[in-house]
């Protein structure tokens, strides 16, 4: 549904006769909610040993496997994220064996291809870190779009309500346009033991959608 303010932050009125010359400022503002359709997930490989090299082949393997299946999918997109080896210190402050975490970062528009494919990775022993979603910058644009429309709209009627009101046509001497909005916040998600099972489910990804907002301000001067 549609949300539409409209107000007045500042009317700067320099009095002549019959206000001719006037300078108001105003602004107006529109917010429209859209989809967001592009979902980006982080999927990880974590294991512990005792020989770094056996560890790095070890998380690797998975890795390359799980890169496999990802790009068998058309729809997704996939890149490296971070890659961690550290040593694990004993009680006397030896090492006693090392730690290895290796991540890809998945983005997609489909979402149930997503979510099903999240599923199958942790099936192959991934676990989920983090899952964002957002609107796609298409789908950003279009709403965006769609509420200057509505903002412009709304400073003209403001416009005309106060020229109206005082007798007096108008011009439009300045327009400024701001953007901005709120995505879904991001979710952190680890992937629990049986969830990486044989019969673990897609991982559930509810969408929802962002609120866009974009404002328009300005000023108007009355004329005779």
């Amino acid at each position: 549904m549609r949300r539409l303010h409209c107000f007045s932050l500042l009317s700067c009125l320099f009095f002549s006769p019959a206000f001719a010359g006037s300078i108001i400022d105003l602004t107006a503002e529109a917010s429209l909610p859209a989809a967001n359709d592009l979902v980006k997930a982080v999927v990880f490989v974590e294991a512990n040993g005792r020989d770094p090299a056996e560890l790095a082949s070890r998380v690797n393997q998975e890795i390359s496997e799980a890169l496999r299946l990802i790009k068998s999918k058309p729809a997704m997109s996939v890149k490296s994220g971070n890659q961690q080896t550290y040593p694990v210190y004993g009680n006397n402050r030896r090492i006693e064996s090392w730690r290895m975490r290796s991540e890809l970062m998945l983005e997609s528009t489909q979402v149930a291809q997503l979510s099903e494919l999240l599923g199958r990775l942790q099936k192959m022993n991934l676990a989920l870190g983090e899952v964002s979603q957002s609107p796609s910058d298409s789908t950003r644009l279009a709403v965006e779009e769609a509420a200057l429309r509505d903002a412009l709209k709304a400073f003209e009627r403001r416009a005309d309500i106060i020229a109206a009101t005082l007798g007096k046509p108008y011009r439009i001497k300045q327009l400024r346009i701001h953007q901005g909005g709120s995505n879904r916040p991001l979710m952190a998600m680890r992937a629990a033991p049986a969830m990486m099972s044989a019969d673990a489910a897609p991982a559930p990804v509810e969408a929802g959608d962002s609120q866009l907002t974009v404002s328009v301000s300005g000023q108007i001067e009355l004329t005779d």
